[in-house]
C-alpha cells in the first residue's frame, strides 16, 4: 500500500526519476549547485541520519534531501547542528587540506 501525505493526499514516495526531473528543471534558472563530490558527501550524511524518511525526505524540514543537498546556499537543518558542516573539518584533516 502506498503511503500518502496527510496534508495533500499525494504519495509521499518520490522516485529517482521525479527527483532528476526536478533538478533538471532547476538547472539554468539561477540556482548555484554544489559539485558531484560535495553532493555525494552531503547525501551520505543525510542517508546516515535517523531523520531521513522514505529515503528522500528530511523530517526536520520536510525537504527532499536530494534537492537540498544540491543547493550550495542550503545547509543541513538538523537541530543539533549541521551534519554537513560537521563532516567538513574531518574531511579536510584526513585529506591534508
Amino acid at each position: 500500500m502506498t503511503e500518502v501525505c496527510k496534508g495533500c493526499a499525494a504519495s509521499v514516495q518520490v522516485s529517482r526519476d521525479q527527483v532528476n526531473r526536478l533538478l533538471a528543471a532547476m538547472n539554468g534558472k539561477g540556482f548555484d549547485f554544489v559539485g558531484g563530490a560535495e553532493y555525494d558527501r552531503r547525501l551520505g550524511e543525510c542517508r546516515a541520519c535517523a531523520a531521513l524518511a522514505y529515503g528522500t525526505t528530511c523530517m526536520h524540514c520536510g525537504c527532499l534531501v536530494e534537492v537540498r543537498a544540491k543547493l550550495r546556499e542550503k545547509d543541513c537543518p538538523h537541530p543539533g547542528g549541521s551534519r554537513w558542516s560537521a563532516a567538513v573539518p574531518a574531511l579536510r584533516s584526513s585529506s591534508g587540506l
